[in-house]
C-alpha cells in the first residue's frame, strides 16, 4: 500500500476513538508547496459505516457510498466516489488485512469521503521525503494515483493506530435557467406545426409516478389516463442510457427547472421524439411535484426558451465595447452545460442562420475514419442518432467532410451525403469542424429546394463552425471522461456480480440484465457447447417484458450469427430483416380479415411491436474464453436506432469478463455433474424388502455439490433368509474419501456372498485398504448379518470395528449399546476381530449412526453418545422411518450452522406381533 502524501487543502482534524493526540503533517499540493488554506465548508450531513476485512466488504462499501450520495442528490459525482472508495477499501481490507471505516461528509460545496484502516505497522513519511506515487502497472498502490486524478482535494492522515485517506469531490455548477424574450418576426419566419399544437401536461409526484395526464397526452402517445396514472414516468420515457454521461430522467425530475429532448414510448411501441419543459412546484400542503409540458420534437419552438442572438451578422465579430464573444453570439446565452444540448443548439442556430429546412452535426471517431451523427433538426433524429458514415471519398461515402462543400442538387450526386438519403433534401452545404488542424466533426445545413446555397453561405457557416469547434471538442472530451469514469464503475460492479456465482443459468441472466437497458434495448445470449455444436439461443431479455416472447420466437426462426472469434462488435442485419418481413406478411394477411377489428388487433399487434423492437441496429460480440468461442452476446436497438462507439467499446469489455465467468460456470457445472454421477454410483441402488423387519436410511453428505462422501451404508441379501448390512466412515470427506467408500462397499458384498463370516470379511477388507498404500484411509465400520426368525424376532451378528456403537431401544424405553468396540480398519495388518450376537425382540429398534451425528457441535457443546441415547428414548413405538427422521431432526436443530461432516443413520425395527 502506497503511503505517500499528496493533496490540496489540509483535512479537518478528526479525534480518534481513544482521544489520542493526532500525529499528522500538512499535505502537499501537486507542485510540492504546502497549502495552508483552511477548510471553510460547513458539514451539513454525515454517514459512516465499518466493514470487516473480507473480500465482499469492497462491494458493500461501494453500495454504501452510492446509496448515500444518491440519497443526498449528488448523482453527478457518484461514479468517481464509488471508484475511489473501491480502491481505498480494497487497500484496507485486502492488502492491509484490517477493517475499514468509511465516513461520508456532505458540505455546501461538495462531498468529503474518508477511508481509515487499522494497520499499526507502517512507516510515517517525513516532510522532506520524496513523494512516491507508485507504478500504475502494480496490483496495489493505485488508490492515491486515482485520488490525484479524480479528486479536487485529497490527503492522508496518520495516528498511532489508524491511517486515513480522504478525498473531496466538488459539485459541478448547475446554472439556473434564464428567461428570455425573442424578437418580433414576420409571419413567414415563424416555425411550422402540424395542425393543432398539442401540449401534453403530465404531473409527477415525489416518487416519480404519474398523477395527472391530460387529453393532449392521450392524443400524442395513445395511452388513456387510467393506463398511466400511478406508473413511474421512467416506464414510458426512452432516455439515453449512457453510463456516466448526461442527466438521467429521475435526476431531471428533481431539478427546479429542466428543458430538453427525449422520447416517449407510445402505445404502438414506437418512440415518439418530444421536447419537454420540466418545472418543480409544490402545493399548499408543501408536497413537491414536477409539471412536465411536452410537445412533438419538431414543434419545440412552442416551449423552447428563445436564444439571445445578434440583430445582424455584422455583430458576430464585435460589439460596442469590443468584448463580445463570437461563440456566445452564435450559440446564445446561457451556453448549454452538456454536449448534447450544445450540439442541438448548434444545429438549430445553423439552420436558422442559413434559413434551411434541416441541419445536422457529426463528430469524428478517435481514429477520424468515421463520422457519428450526434445532433440534427428537421430530420428523423431518432432514426439517425449515432449512425456512422466513413470519411474518405468513394462511392456511397461522405467525401466532403474535410473541406467545405456545396451540393446544388443531391439527386445528381446520390450518396454524397448519406445522412440525407430518402429525406427529400435537395441542396446542402457542409463544413468541417477542426481543432489545431485535426478533423473533429462536420456541420451541415440542407434545404428541400435545389440550388439554395452558394459559396457565401458556406463561408458564413465555416465562420460559425470555427467559433464553436473548440467548445464542442472540449465538451466531447469532458463527456468521454465522464463516460470513462462511469464505465469503470459499471465494469467494477459487473465484475463483482459475475464473480459471485458459478451457476450457468444465473450467469446468463446477469449478462443480459447488466446490458439491458444500460447498454442496449434488448439482448440475446447464444451459447456453444463444443466446437462441433451449433450456437443455441439460451437467453433473451428486453426492457419491456411483454416483448421478450416475440423476440425469442423471431430469433429462433433465423440462423444464429456465425461464431467468429474476431474481437469487437459486428453488425448483424438478419433480425431486422426478419422482423420487417414478418410484419409485412402479417399486415398483408390482415387485409383479408374484413372489418373484424378484434382479429386484426390481436394478430398484427405483437408482430408489429416485435418488428419495432428489433428494427434498429443489432450487433454481435463474441464470447471468447481460453481461445475458444463459447457463445455470442447480441445487443439490439429499436427501430432505426444505432449504437454509439463508446457503448460498443464498453460492451466489448463486458463481453470479455462475461465470457470468462460463463466458461468458469460451465467448467464448474461439468465438474459437479461428473462428480455427482460418480458419487451416486457409490450408493446402493435401493434397499431390499425384508420380511419381518422394517429398515430405513437417511444420508446427508457434507460439502457443496456432494451427494456422497466418506460415510456410507449398505443393505444387501447374502443368501436365503440372510442379509448383510454395513455402515461406515472413511477418514475425511470429498472425492478421496469416496474412493475408499467404493472399495469398502463393493468388497463387503463380494466377500459376504463368498460365504465368509463377519470377522473374515473385515480382515480381508483391511488388507485391501492397506494395499492402497499412500492412498489408503483408515475406516470405521459396523458390519453385521441379519436373520429374521420364525417367532417374530430377528438375530443379528455384528462386528463393530472402531465405529460408534449401535444402540438398542427396547419396548420399555431403555437404551443400551448392542456391541463392544474393536480396532478400526486400515491401520494394522493383523487384526483379531470377533462377532457378537444380538436378538431383537418384537418392538425393538437397532440404531446405527456415523460420527457426524454424535459429534454435532454448537460452540463447546456436543451431542455425543448420551445425547443421542436421550433422543432415542423418545422413539418408543415409532416405525423405523419415524425413528430415523426424529434423530435427524434432533441433530439438525442441535446447532444453527450447516453440518460440517457427513452423516448416515440406519434404523432397523422388528414390528410388534398383532394379537387377534
Amino acid at each position: 500500500m502506497t503511503t505517500g502524501v499528496i493533496g490540496g487543502q489540509p483535512p479537518e482534524p478528526r479525534p480518534t476513538d481513544a482521544q489520542l493526540p493526532e500525529q499528522r503533517r500538512e499535505p502537499l499540493d501537486r507542485h510540492g508547496d504546502v497549502d495552508n488554506r483552511t477548510r471553510s465548508s460547513v458539514i451539513t450531513a454525515r454517514a459512516a459505516a465499518s466493514f470487516e476485512p473480507l473480500g465482499r466488504s469492497v462491494a458493500t462499501a461501494r453500495s454504501f457510498v452510492r446509496d448515500t450520495l444518491q440519497g443526498w442528490g449528488f448523482g453527478d459525482i457518484v461514479d468517481d466516489a464509488v471508484v475511489l472508495t473501491s480502491e481505498l477499501v480494497t487497500n484496507a481490507v485486502v492488502h492491509a488485512g484490517t477493517a475499514a471505516d468509511v465516513l461520508c461528509l456532505r458540505c455546501d460545496d461538495g462531498v468529503r469521503i474518508e477511508v481509515s484502516d487499522r494497520y499499526p505497522e507502517r512507516e510515517v513519511p517525513v516532510q522532506s521525503a520524496p513523494v512516491s506515487m507508485g507504478s500504475p502497472d502494480r496490483e496495489g498502490g493505485r488508490g492515491l494515483q486515482l485520488c490525484a486524478a479524480l479528486a479536487g482535494r485529497w490527503g492522508v492522515e496518520y495516528t498511532p493506530t489508524h491511517k486515513t485517506v480522504w478525498f473531496q469531490l466538488d459539485l459541478p455548477e448547475r446554472p439556473v435557467g434564464t428567461r428570455a424574450a425573442g424578437p418580433v418576426l414576420p409571419a413567414e419566419l415563424l416555425p411550422l406545426t402540424d395542425g393543432r399544437v398539442r401540449v401534453a401536461v403530465v404531473q409527477i409526484d415525489r416518487g416519480g409516478a404519474v398523477t395527472a395526464w391530460n387529453e393532449d397526452a392521450e392524443e400524442l402517445f395513445g395511452y388513456t389516463a387510467d393506463q398511466v396514472v400511478g406508473k413511474p414516468l421512467t416506464d414510458l420515457a426512452a432516455w439515453p442510457h449512457t453510463p456516466g454521461t448526461g442527466t438521467g430522467i429521475a435526476e431531471a425530475l428533481q431539478l427546479s427547472r429542466w428543458e430538453g429532448s427525449y422520447g416517449i414510448r407510445g402505445a404502438h411501441g414506437r418512440v415518439i421524439p418530444v421536447y419537454a419543459s420540466h418545472l418543480r412546484v409544490r402545493d399548499t400542503g408543501g408536497e413537491p411535484s414536477t409539471v412536465c409540458l411536452l410537445v412533438r420534437d419538431h414543434e419545440r419552438a412552442v416551449l423552447q426558451t428563445p436564444l439571445r442572438t445578434p440583430a445582424t451578422a455584422a455583430d458576430a465579430g464585435s460589439s460596442s465595447d469590443g468584448t463580445a464573444d463570437p461563440f456566445e453570439v452564435f450559440i446564445g446565452s446561457p451556453a448549454p452545460d452538456d454536449l448534447d444540448s450544445l450540439l442541438q443548439r448548434t444545429v438549430e442556430r445553423a439552420r436558422d442562420m442559413l434559413d434551411g429546412d434541416a441541419a445536422f452535426l457529426l463528430l469524428a471517431t478517435d481514429d477520424e475514419t468515421e463520422l457519428e451523427v450526434r445532433a440534427s433538426t428537421g430530420l428523423p433524429s431518432a432514426r439517425q442518432r449515432f449512425a456512422r458514415v466513413p470519411v474518405e471519398a468513394g462511392p456511397g461515402r461522405y467525401g466532403s467532410a474535410r473541406m467545405p462543400a456545396v451540393h446544388d442538387d443531391l439527386t445528381a450526386a446520390p450518396g454524397a451525403v448519406p445522412l440525407l438519403s430518402g429525406t427529400g433534401m435537395r441542396s446542402v452545404v457542409t463544413v468541417p469542424l477542426k481543432v489545431e488542424g485535426r478533423l473533429t466533426g462536420s456541420l451541415g445545413v440542407a434545404a428541400e429546394a435545389p440550388g439554395r446555397y452558394s459559396n457565401e453561405e458556406a463561408l458564413r457557416l465555416q465562420f460559425a463552425a470555427d467559433r464553436i469547434a473548440l467548445a464542442v471538442e472540449s465538451a466531447r472530451l469532458g463527456e468521454l471522461e465522464r463516460l470513462r469514469r462511469g464505465s469503470l464503475s459499471f465494469l467494477v460492479e459487473a465484475s463483482d456480480l459475475l464473480a459471485g456465482t458459478l451457476d450457468r443459468d444465473q450467469t446468463l441472466a446477469l449478462m443480459a440484465q447488466m446490458t439491458v437497458p444500460t447498454l442496449a434495448t434488448w439482448c440475446a445470449v447464444y451459447t456453444i457447447a463444443d466446437q462441433a455444436s451449433e450456437p443455441y439461443l439460451s437467453y433473451v431479455l428486453h426492457e419491456d417484458e411483454e416483448l421478450i416472447d416475440g423476440i425469442k420466437s423471431l430469433l429462433s426462426k433465423i440462423p444464429p450469427p456465425d461464431p467468429v472469434p474476431t474481437p469487437g462488435a459486428r453488425v448483424w442485419s438478419a433480425p431486422g430483416e426478419a422482423a420487417h418481413q414478418a410484419a409485412l406478411r402479417t399486415s398483408m394477411r390482415s387485409l383479408s380479415l374484413g372489418d373484424s377489428h378484434h382479429r386484426i388487433g390481436t394478430s398484427i399487434g405483437p408482430t408489429l411491436a416485435t418488428a419495432a423492437a428489433v428494427g434498429g441496429e443489432t450487433v454481435v460480440l463474441p464470447l471468447v474464453a481460453r481461445n475458444r468461442v463459447i457463445g455470442m452476446l447480441t445487443l439490439g436497438k429499436p427501430t432505426e436506432e444505432h449504437f454509439r462507439q463508446e457503448i460498443l467499446e464498453l460492451a466489448e469489455d463486458l463481453s470479455r469478463r462475461a465470457a470468462l465467468a460463463l466458461d468458469n460456470a460451465r467448467l464448474y457445472s461439468e465438474r459437479t455433474a461428473i462428480s455427482q454421477s460418480l458419487q451416486r454410483s457409490l450408493l446402493p441402488p435401493g434397499l431390499p424388502h425384508i420380511d419381518g423387519v422394517e429398515v430405513d436410511v437417511i444420508y446427508r453428505a457434507a460439502g457443496e455439490g456432494n451427494e456422497v462422501g466418506g460415510d456410507f451404508y449398505d443393505l444387501f441379501p447374502i443368501r436365503d433368509g440372510a442379509y448383510g448390512f454395513a455402515i461406515g466412515d472413511v477418514c475425511g470427506t470429498g472425492p478421496e474419501a469416496a474412493a475408499v467408500t467404493g472399495l469398502a462397499r463393493h468388497a463387503l458384498r463380494l466377500l459376504a456372498r463368498e460365504g465368509y463370516d463377519g470377522p473374515a470379511v473385515l480382515q480381508r477388507l483391511n488388507s485391501a485398504i492397506l494395499d492402497e498404500g499412500a492412498r489408503s484411509r483408515f475406516l470405521t465400520l459396523l458390519y453385521g448379518e441379519l436373520r429374521p426368525q420364525e417367532d417374530g424376532s430377528a438375530e443379528l451378528k455384528v462386528v463393530c470395528a472402531g465405529h460408534p456403537l449401535p444402540l438398542r431401544l427396547r419396548q420399555d424405553g431403555t437404551v443400551e449399546p448392542a456391541a463392544e468396540p474393536q480396532p478400526l480398519l486400515g491401520v494394522m495388518e493383523d487384526l483379531e476381530l470377533y462377532e457378537q450376537t444380538v436378538v431383537l425382540d418384537p418392538g425393538d429398534v437397532l440404531l446405527c449412526v456415523t460420527d457426524g451425528v454424535t459429534e454435532r457441535r454448537e460452540g463447546t457443546r456436543m451431542l455425543g453418545d448420551d445425547g443421542l441415547a436421550d433422543v432415542l428414548t423418545t422413539c418408543t413405538g415409532l416405525t423405523a422411518g419415524a425413528v430415523a427422521a426424529r434423530i435427524m431432526r434432533a441433530v439438525e436443530r442441535f446447532a444453527q450452522d450447516a453440518p460440517s461432516d457427513d452423516m448416515a443413520i440406519l434404523a432397523m425395527r422388528v414390528p410388534e406381533i398383532l394379537k387377534d
